[in-house]
């Protein structure tokens, strides 16, 4: 009976959630393991409706001191993890823990993260196109068409696809030089073509032998036998 009624008071307590986020992050913020689980426990007790937890509330929870406690809520001010906010209902001023700081920071951190990730596959897409010119070409590039790769990217806004497809269509057609590389894009943009597939039919379809029309008159033309002028 006495585990069935401290089981109750387990689920009665409740659970809290804490971000895996923060406990992936935490290191690189600079917040160290006591302050990490400072952070939880002011986290656990706003989430219960308990918004300005006493250093000696916090202190029985954790393994620091009432007095440690509040140097560690200092830090945490500090480095700008954690704010105090107040509020006044009528003649009583209330104060508050927020954690919208630490949030914000980890908010920051991944933003960063995802646009590093970005530029740094689009400088390894760069670098691929660069040394796919440069095999096709059987040469180091020029500093011009190095700055023509580029202005089809940044300019342009080519893909990196599209840009491939065109050298690819310049092989093909054994015309392997920037300027007819670059009209290539040009048409292709003029005719809307964004994609790969889009641009081998365009090529394929360039590509086909025209057939010659034959109308009455040039059949006609064909069948009278050239006279030569000068022979006469």
């Amino acid at each position: 009976m006495e585990k069935f009624t401290s089981f109750q008071q387990w689920i009665q307590d409740g659970t809290v959630s804490i971000p895996a986020v923060l406990l992936k992050n935490y290191s690189s913020l600079g917040i160290n393991e006591e302050e990490c689980m400072m952070l939880i426990h002011i986290h656990a007790f706003v989430e219960k409706g308990k918004t300005f937890p006493t250093p000696d509330e916090l202190a029985e929870r954790m393994s620091l001191s009432s007095p440690e406690c509040f140097f560690t809520i200092q830090r945490m001010i500090k480095k700008g993890l954690l704010s105090i906010s107040e509020s006044q209902a009528g003649d009583v001023r209330e104060e508050s823990y927020s954690l919208m700081p630490l949030w914000n920071a980890l908010i920051d951190k991944l933003s960063k993260e995802k646009h590093q990730e970005k530029i740094e596959a689009a400088m390894n897409l760069q670098t691929d196109l660069y040394t796919l010119f440069e095999q096709e070409f059987g040469r180091p590039l020029s500093p011009l068409e190095c700055e023509t790769l580029a202005m089809w990217i940044d300019q342009d806004h080519q893909t990196t696809e599209l840009i491939k497809a065109a050298l690819r269509e310049a092989v093909i057609s054994n015309k392997l030089n920037f300027r007819y590389i670059d009209r290539i894009l040009f048409e292709w943009k003029k005719q809307g073509i964004q994609t790969v597939e889009q641009a081998k039919r365009q090529g394929e379809k360039f590509r086909q032998p025209k057939k010659q029309e034959y109308t009455r008159e040039t059949e006609e033309t064909r069948k009278v036998p050239f006279y030569n002028w000068l022979e006469k």
